[in-house]
């Protein structure tokens, strides 16, 4: 390739620019990145707006040299050329360049059109959220080095300079599906872990995560910081408190890191594990709403039932658990050894 490039510069000036332009795709290729990830990349070689429509969605990836979304409105196409799969055109591509063209502009857009054909042959446009398990683990992991983690982020097409949150979900609905909504316009990745689904995203727009869903949200801080702090918030989630994200913790974070034998031998704890085992689960649901609640009537709104109903239920468990539940001192008690007890099981 070198020695080819260096007899064809010598005929044309530009033909080495194009070969490094053809080669500047292949490695895109070859490091199987998506859709957001082609435009970004694209969008700072070219040096101006680039553009990504998929006919099948709709959706328009707009992209500036910074790798960030493009302000709207759009300017108008300076050149554009069409995505076609299996002789069928399935998109098209573009580039919005306000000065004159660049001599290499339709080079780039036949191999940004080509690239962004096999992108979609290799994930599909409904599926790009969703990345290799490997890769995620590299860049969340905290046995990855800084190099490894740092590629393995590249790779997965987000920008050096935004921060990465990890949200850790167990979720009944696909995973690529919940990362679109809780992030629809930056970039995200999904991937199943072991009995767990991770979310590495910049952003998280948690009123858009779905009902049904369990998800831990880490700080947006070092990937494999956040998702430490996403594993443990969401070992907190609870059916009434179905996200929790990991700085709203406070000082209730310190519970997951109490030995598991030392939870079991605690008193309060022991006669939680008794309740459970001995009551109708409709008794802890009330519990765990009086204790998330502080109040008699919150719990019953919260429950959806009479509140003369929900005290008398309360003081029954109260006594079970040899603990005055409206008192202070025993609403944190019973709070502390339902939370405590929940972490036992993860």
């Amino acid at each position: 390739m070198e020695a080819l490039a260096e007899r064809l510069s010598h005929l044309d000036p530009r033909a080495q620019g194009a070969l490094r332009v053809i080669a500047f795709y292949d490695t895109l290729i070859c490091r199987r990145v998506d859709l957001p990830a082609l435009a970004r990349a694209s969008a700072g070689l070219a040096a101006c707006v680039v553009g990504i429509r998929l006919h099948g969605t709709g959706r328009a990836i707009r992209t500036a040299p910074d790798g960030r979304q493009a302000s709207a409105p759009p300017h108008p196409a300076s050149a554009a050329a069409p995505v076609t799969l299996d002789a069928e055109e399935i998109g098209t591509v573009w580039l919005e360049r306000p000065g004159p063209p660049s001599p290499l502009d339709a080079v780039l857009l036949d191999r940004l059109a080509i690239t962004a054909a096999a992108v979609v042959e290799r994930y599909g446009p409904a599926r790009t959220t969703m990345a290799d398990p490997a890769l995620v683990e590299s860049a969340i992991s905290a046995d990855s080095d800084e190099a490894a983690r740092n590629r393995a982020l590249r790779l997965l097409g987000f920008a050096a300079d935004l921060p990465v949150r990890a949200v850790a979900v167990r979720s009944p609905l696909p995973l690529d599906r919940v990362a679109a909504l809780i992030c629809p316009a930056r970039a995200v990745k999904a991937a199943p872990l072991a009995d767990v689904g991770v979310i590495p995203a910049t952003t998280v727009d948690q009123a858009r995560i779905p009902a049904g869903v369990r998800a831990g949200i880490g700080a947006p801080e070092s990937p494999e910081r956040s998702w430490r702090q996403a594993r443990t918030a969401l070992r907190f989630t609870t059916p009434h408190r179905p996200t929790v994200p990991y700085a709203e913790l406070g000082a209730w974070a310190l519970l997951a890191q109490v030995p598991r034998d030392s939870a079991r031998d605690n008193a309060d704890v022991a006669a939680i594990a008794r309740l459970a085992a001995s009551s109708p689960e409709l008794d802890l649901e009330r519990l765990d709403a009086y204790c998330a609640t502080g109040s008699l009537r919150g719990a019953a709104d919260l429950l959806h039932l009479h509140h003369s109903s929900v005290a008398r239920r309360l003081e029954r468990i109260g006594k079970a658990l040899d603990i005055e539940l409206t008192a202070p001192t025993g609403l944190m008690r019973a709070g502390l050894a339902l939370t405590a007890w929940r972490l036992l099981d993860g």
